[in-house]
């Protein structure tokens, strides 16, 4: 059978709408059926069940009206009896549907607008689908795109198949656009919104840096050499770490490359910003002084806690250390993801000093002794009354000019000093109302009771409601600056499972969870047998 004209060209448009617009072919035949059907509705009634049918192969059109099998006919349009649906087909039944082939007719001005519109609306969404999803798994990649105009600031790049916008916060500092460049960026976000897919690009994200040096160096490609993080001040500085899986190549100097060829490629894409290649290292102390150089590092002190580190380094390097503006700590600090305090060799042994004075003093007074035992106790290491307290009575014999009975005496006196004080914590703690029930509970000291009590927590219920945030605090990350918010018992050394087991045991005994069942050690031998 010859396919008439207008079939054929039906076919062509659906073709050409669907290469143009990156779209499944099918998509748009049925975007054709659905307007179809939509002016047949209008011919034949909106509460008749129309379907239209466009064959894919000669372009052929068929219309059929859906009726439903019932027993008494309620609305002729969409009814049929059981009697007349047997006719059509032996075996209805009621709730069955009859299709009923519906004459071709000629399409109204007003019809044919209306079908365009429904054609044009589901070809739009299906772009729209489409866009989303290429791009939604495109998100951490760059893209290449020319620039299509620029809006307060703001940059819209054509990436082909699609729009893309770069923010005017997510460009570089001093970086211009005009109509036409061609621009790389990092896709860091890809959202579905009424008005179609936005796709968000950053030239400023630390990841788009890591990309470019994928780009640049074949083996960071290939998986060698890892990128493990990576801080930027775009446009000014920037520091990156990586490791190298083989031991015969060195990450900075793949990175760095002949000449310098590798990492001055990833500069000038990125106006200049110099970038300080790091070893990383499993170890933290290691890695944050890597991370600040080119200043030399004489000691660091590690609070994992809290994630800070203490870094001393000589007289004459802090400023180096510091970088201007305070540039380079900052970013050893969002590189490593620890707080670094810095602190000159004279500041450090003057804070020594300060802390072994104040030692001797706290020894003093608690003790009851003069000044050289308790420069003694400090200078061997002591630095409270419960080390000295609670401490293998030999190694306090041991010091110099000590002797048996002397340790014997000082540790009596120390036991009696904190006697006092655990003492006077109790009668604040009655003060302050806390319930007794709550020193039953394992970690909690007499001190910590003062502290809940301070803090309105007076019962095991009040305890049990307790997240472990509001015992220990917590610290955010804003604007690169970590922000500490303090807990009930800040500046008490509790860590946060210390903390969370003391909930758990309030909320065993106020009832509000069971116990866990203790694991024997039999039982998990027996269990590793099983699984063996």
């Amino acid at each position: 059978m010859a396919i008439a004209a207008n079939k054929l060209e039906l076919l062509q448009i659906a073709d050409a709408v669907a290469r143009e617009k990156s779209i499944d072919r099918q998509i748009v035949l049925a975007s054709m059926e659905d307007a179809l059907q939509k002016a047949a509705r209008s011919r034949y009634g909106q509460e008749t069940e129309v379907r239209a049918e466009i064959n894919p192969k000669t372009g052929e059109v068929r219309f059929s009206r859906l009726l439903l099998v019932v027993d008494e006919i309620e609305n002729d349009a969409i009814h049929i009896t059981v009697a007349d649906a047997r006719k059509k087909n032996p075996a209805a039944r009621v709730g069955d549907w009859i299709a009923e082939t519906l004459p071709p007719f000629d399409f109204g001005r007003i019809a044919a607008q209306s079908a365009k519109q429904v054609i044009v609306q589901k070809v739009r969404e299906a772009e729209r689908d489409r866009q989303y999803e290429e791009f939604k798994d495109r998100m951490g990649e760059i893209v290449n795109g020319s620039v299509k105009r620029v809006e307060y600031g703001n940059v819209v790049l054509d990436l082909g198949r699609g729009e893309a916008i770069i923010r005017r916060d997510e460009m570089i500092p001093r970086e211009n656009f005009r109509p036409g460049d061609r621009v790389r960026a990092y896709v860091y976000d890809v959202r579905r919104e009424q008005r179609g897919p936005q796709i968000f690009l950053s030239r400023t994200h630390p990841q788009f840096m890591a990309k470019l040096f994928m780009q640049e160096v074949p083996e960071i490609y290939d998986g060698v050499i890892e990128v493990k993080s990576v801080a930027r001040d775009p446009g000014s500085r920037a520091k990156i770490g990586v490791i190298s899986r083989d031991s015969s190549i060195d990450p900075v100097g793949a990175c760095v490359g002949m000449r310098g060829s590798r990492v001055q490629a990833v500069v000038n894409e990125l106006q200049g910003e110099k970038i300080d290649i790091i070893p990383w290292s499993a170890d933290a102390a290691t890695f944050i002084v890597n991370a600040l150089q080119p200043a030399e590092v004489v000691k660091v002190v590690l609070d994992e806690d809290s994630s800070r580190i203490e870094v001393v380094v000589p007289d004459d390097q802090l400023s180096l250390a510091i970088g201007r503006r305070g540039q380079n700590v900052r970013l050893a600090s969002q590189l490593t993801g620890w707080d670094i305090d810095i602190l000159t060799e004279a500041e450090e042994s003057g804070r020594r000093q300060k802390e072994f004075v104040a030692r001797t003093q706290v020894f003093m007074q608690a003790l009851d002794v003069d000044e050289v035992v308790g420069q003694l106790l400090a200078s061997e290491g002591f630095r409270s009354v419960e080390e000295v307290a609670f401490v293998n009575p030999s190694e306090i014999a041991s010091i110099e000019g000590f002797d048996e009975d002397t340790a014997v005496e000082i540790q009596t006196r120390a036991k009696d000093h904190l006697a006092r004080i655990e003492q006077e914590l109790d009668d604040k703690r009655r003060n302050l109302g806390v319930a007794d029930e709550l020193k039953e509970i394992d970690g909690i000291t007499g001190q910590l009771l003062v502290k809940l009590g301070e803090n309105e927590v007076r019962t095991v219920e009040d305890l049990a409601g307790c997240a472990t945030d509001d015992l220990v605090g917590w610290s955010e990350r804003k604007n690169a600056e970590t922000i500490r918010t303090p807990g009930y018992f800040e500046g008490l050394e509790i860590s946060r499972e210390d903390a969370e087991a003391m909930i758990m045991a309030a909320r065993v005994k106020a009832g509000w969870i069971e116990a866990p069942a203790p694991q024997s050690q039999d039982a998990g031998v027996d269990a590793g047998a099983a699984q063996g």
